[in-house]
């Protein structure tokens, strides 16, 4: 066979092997998942929204690109208040956000983000992955075509920030505040006028005064929001929310059309941004707290006193919850079940 020939030959195989490789290439990119992420956190918030932000990077990383999750921020796609519904009925790929802002659909659900004088995150996701919360949240969001994973835990956050010094209940009655989750309905029985605002929303409404006063998270979060500059006065212990866990909310459609692998991939990335936002949150709260006290934030503790009567309310709030919502009488049920359960170890495991 001539040179000549031979060169011809292997051109080509050459090309021919391109051919079959790009048509691999295209058939890889038709099998691949597009995964668009609304978030209800701006991605450059500490935790609330670098949470959901690297989240879908490390999805993107640990599938090696099967899954195309890409980021976006609120409003960007949908509202965050619309979100819900948005996946509900397939026109959203997912979200990242947290069970407790959808309250209005399902009480229930607000159970599995945060609970008045609940449990820390090691107690909380042992109800959760064990003790029957996390099937119980699954079965909830199925009725409206979304699976849900828990995918965040931070620490604890602060119970508010005000104008004025509070020293009684009384102090609290006919303020407008901003308040999350079942938390809310608490504060209103103490005389607060409550509404939910996004976060972005918070900081222009509490500087023209349409609130008075406003919760939102933890130290480092809400120094990046500014609240200082508008009310000096910032209260602890955050009763209404020891931990919040956050969810990755993907449309049942989507989800079922990812293979055992992606969604093994998915939940292994859940888990580690788990262990990745309870670190990090419990390690930056020092440096934040000391930079609000320079700024000239006052920091208190509430009194004993005011924390028993919103846990009277609290236990109010849940006996009429029960009576009014059969779900939410079965997750509580679980739930204070658990926790009950769980007290013999508590109390002699740890300090």
């Amino acid at each position: 066979m001539k040179v000549s020939t031979i060169i011809r030959s292997a051109v080509m195989a050459g090309l021919a092997g391109g051919a079959m490789l790009a048509a691999v290439g295209q058939a890889s990119a038709a099998d691949r998942i597009t995964l668009n992420v609304a978030s209800a956190y701006p991605g450059n918030l500490p935790q609330l929204g670098t949470l959901g932000r690297d989240m879908t990077k490390r999805i993107n990383a640990v599938t090696g690109g099967s899954i195309r999750a890409k980021f976006f921020e609120p409003k960007a796609l949908v509202p965050p208040a619309e979100m819900f519904d948005a996946i509900s009925s397939g026109a959203l790929d997912a979200a990242w956000s947290t069970p407790g802002y959808w309250y209005g659909k399902e009480k229930a659900l607000a159970l599995f983000a945060s609970v008045p004088f609940g449990p820390q995150a090691g107690e909380y996701l042992a109800w959760m992955y064990f003790g029957g919360g996390q099937d119980m949240m699954q079965k909830i969001y199925a009725k409206y075509n979304i699976h849900s994973l828990i995918c965040g835990v931070i620490a604890p956050e602060a119970s508010g920030w005000f104008r004025k010094e509070i020293n009684s209940v009384e102090d609290l009655k006919g303020l407008k505040m901003r308040f999350f989750g079942l938390g809310a309905k608490v504060m209103e029985k103490m005389g607060v006028s409550t509404q939910l605002l996004h976060a972005s929303d918070i900081y222009p409404a509490l500087e023209r005064g349409a609130i008075d006063a406003t919760e939102f998270s933890m130290p480092a979060i809400d120094l990046k929001l500014g609240f200082y500059q508008v009310a000096k006065h910032y209260y602890f212990p955050g009763w209404h929310q020891q931990s919040t866990l956050f969810d990755l909310m993907i449309s049942k459609k989507k989800w079922d059309a990812m293979d055992e692998t992606q969604h093994a991939q998915i939940e292994a990335v859940c888990g580690d941004n788990i262990r990745h936002g309870l670190a990090e949150g419990e390690a930056i709260q020092v440096a934040a707290l000391k930079e609000l006290q320079s700024k000239g934030v006052h920091i208190h503790r509430w009194p004993q006193e005011i924390l028993d009567k919103l846990e009277a309310a609290w236990n109010e709030v849940v006996a009429e919850h029960n009576a009014e919502d059969a779900t939410f009488k079965e997750a509580w049920d679980s739930y204070s079940s658990f926790r009950e359960n769980y007290k013999i170890w508590k109390d002699l495991g740890y300090l």
